[in-house]
């Protein structure tokens, strides 16, 4: 079958709900990805960072290959011998005293809204109902009800009413306004270190600090929501830690699977994780025995490769190349490690530049119309990276 017969497949079986690059991946390792016809690509989205390992590490696929044959899932109805273990090394890469595993990353945020909502009531006695949450226009932080409710994203929002109530949303980047909105009855504050979804958003330097201070003082939870930036993407284990804003809870997914599973958590304090009692929540699915196996794979694999140095350094390397492109069209090149992103006129089809970058041998998706992002597996090495900006400033000096 041709890359072509499979997008059809895709169009005619397959609910609408995704635009995706006209282009079928059928083999990857590393940073690089094969069609069915043999085309060569570098890929520059990981999954939205779910890849920061590089598709199929060795360790990691090994891991889960061990593991199936094994056991590969109990439910929590029982304890199995590889939960325990993937819980600790969490907390221990973290830095948090407890873990609470899901599966993907929307069901992370919601795990940390029932957990702040709750906590709400039980620790600062907040009348059941009228718990609120102060959150970031311009966020992403998934696709249910309640993430969509605190969205403004229209093609998000549209004809799912009623909304989950609760949410307030006040300005990315804007700590004054998160103090403002915070009331009486206000549980958390729920924001993205960097706006991924939104375009590699980075806000002004201190805003993380001034978030956290003014949460500490207000008696209200810092919910940090790092399911795309965390795990070394930014050039830290967390984006959190370039400025020391410690959350209260912390939202995880994407790279904790290791490009194998579909692996998420929070992670919080005892204080806080301590309002989940028996029967409060749970998951089928989540922390069974081989997302454990996987995840505590993946989570050695960014340790042992020093990941988050290696994001650091090439970040700087992307940055400073891109910015030397000569484009009428281009207006920004911004981002933090290997999140970064190139921001074009308003109004400029971004789409017809990813096409470019296809045809060159290189996959990026953009956002927002007029913004591409790129973010390749941290694994990439120097070479392949050098590679990689040939083919993206020789795409963007085209532009006219």
């Amino acid at each position: 079958m041709t890359s072509k017969d499979y997008i059809e497949l895709d169009e005619k079986y397959g609910a609408h709900n995704y635009h995706p690059l006209p282009v079928v991946i059928a083999w990857a390792e590393g940073c690089k990805l094969r069609d069915p016809e043999g085309k060569s690509y570098f890929d520059f989205l990981s999954a939205y960072s779910a890849v920061n390992q590089g598709h199929r590490h060795p360790k990691i696929v090994a891991a889960a290959r061990a593991q199936l044959d094994l056991v590969t899932l109990t439910s929590r109805a029982f304890h199995n011998d590889r939960t325990g273990l993937f819980l600790k090394k969490l907390c221990d890469f973290t830095g948090f005293e407890m873990a609470l595993p899901m599966n993907t990353g929307a069901e992370a945020v919601e795990t940390a809204v029932k957990a702040a909502r709750r906590w709400g009531v039980e620790k600062k006695g907040v009348r059941n109902g009228d718990q609120e949450i102060v959150c970031a226009e311009g966020n992403f932080h998934g696709r249910t009800l309640a993430a969509i409710s605190m969205s403004i994203d229209q093609d998000s929002l549209v004809n799912y009413g009623p909304y989950v109530p609760g949410f307030k949303k006040v300005p990315y980047g804007d700590a004054a306004a998160i103090e403002a909105a915070i009331t009486p009855n206000t549980v958390a504050v729920l924001i993205e270190p960097i706006q991924g979804e939104a375009g590699v958003v980075v806000p002004p330097e201190g805003y993380l600090k001034a978030v956290r201070e003014i949460c500490t003082r207000r008696k209200v939870l810092f919910v940090c929501d790092e399911i795309q930036t965390g795990f070394c993407r930014t050039g830290r284990r967390f984006a959190w830690q370039r400025e020391e804003a410690r959350p209260d809870i912390m939202c995880l997914g994407k790279a904790l699977g290791g490009g194998i599973l579909p692996i998420s958590a929070i992670v919080a304090d005892r204080e806080v994780m301590e309002v989940f009692t028996p029967g409060t929540h749970g998951s089928t699915f989540g922390g069974n025995p081989l997302a454990a196996a996987v995840g505590i794979a993946a989570l050695e694999v960014l340790e042992d490769e020093r990941l988050d140095e290696r994001a650091e350094s090439l970040g700087e390397v992307f940055r400073a190349e891109l910015s030397k492109v000569r484009c009428p069209k281009m207006r920004l090149v911004r981002g933090r490690g290997l999140l970064n992103a190139v921001v074009f006129e308003e109004g400029f089809e971004a789409w017809d530049v990813c096409l470019a970058l296809r045809d060159a041998g290189l996959l990026a998706k953009q956002t927002h119309g007029n913004i591409i992002r790129f973010a390749p597996p941290l694994v990439i090495s120097e070479r392949e990276m050098g590679e990689a900006i040939a083919i993206i400033v020789k795409t963007l000096e085209k532009i006219r």
